[in-house]
């Protein structure tokens, strides 16, 4: 007798026993979420720069040459301001995707020994995390950029980027409204991962629709 299919709840992914093996410490579970976010290579998560160096900080293993800011995976992702394990982020996301309606707050906890609290707080990261985009901008788009931050001079020696001229040493903000729906956008460029949204959402949102400057019509 030929053996049943697969019924229509089947998932094809990898089994508990085989997520145990692959990540069997935090260690395992730390260079699987860098490989995740820098596939190219590590950037700072909170001005995005790829001038990085390791350090040697309790919690924060890298330094950011440029914002001169200690940093770890975490920050700059959904998983910032989380004194959790890496590896029972690793199993919260696995238990969350692999569950057809999702995995309970009290389940979680009970799974992984963490308060309930903390299990309902990993559970809405992981959700957001995972959150589709808004739509696009239909267009016409208005596009225009400045440049943030005080004086080179004002700051402290420590902190001085060493760029002369008017936008030397600032941040970039570059902004998008959809001049029909009213929708607005505004995302740092980093040099690493991309733009990095601030507000209204991702400026990739524009990139099938007419775009014009402020002054046009």
């Amino acid at each position: 007798m030929a053996s049943k299919a697969p019924g229509r709840v089947h998932r094809k992914g990898i089994t508990l026993m085989e997520l145990a093996a692959r990540f069997p410490d935090e260690g395992a579970a730390r260079k699987w979420f860098e490989a995740q976010l820098w596939p190219a290579e590590r950037c700072c998560g909170h001005c995005g720069s790829g001038r990085t160096t390791e350090a040697s900080h309790k919690t924060m293993p890298y330094w950011c040459s440029d914002c001169r800011s200690y940093f770890s995976v975490k920050t700059g992702t959904a998983l910032a301001a989380s004194n959790v394990k890496l590896r029972k982020w690793v199993w919260a996301i696995y238990l969350e995707l692999t569950s057809l309606k999702g995995v309970s707050s009290m389940k979680l906890h009970r799974d992984i020994g963490v308060s309930q609290k903390t299990a309902w707080f990993m559970l809405h990261r992981i959700r957001e995390a995972f959150t589709r985009p808004g739509d696009a901008f239909s267009g016409p788009v208005e596009v225009d950029e400045t440049y943030m931050g005080g004086r080179e001079k004002n700051r402290p020696k420590g902190k001085r980027a060493g760029v002369k001229g008017g936008t030397g040493g600032k941040t970039a903000v570059i902004a998008a409204k959809d001049r029909k729906t009213r929708q607005e956008a505004a995302s740092l460029p980093g040099p690493c991962r991309g733009d990095r949204p601030v507000a209204g959402g991702d400026l990739n949102h524009v990139e099938k629709a007419p775009v014009r400057s402020p002054a046009e019509p």
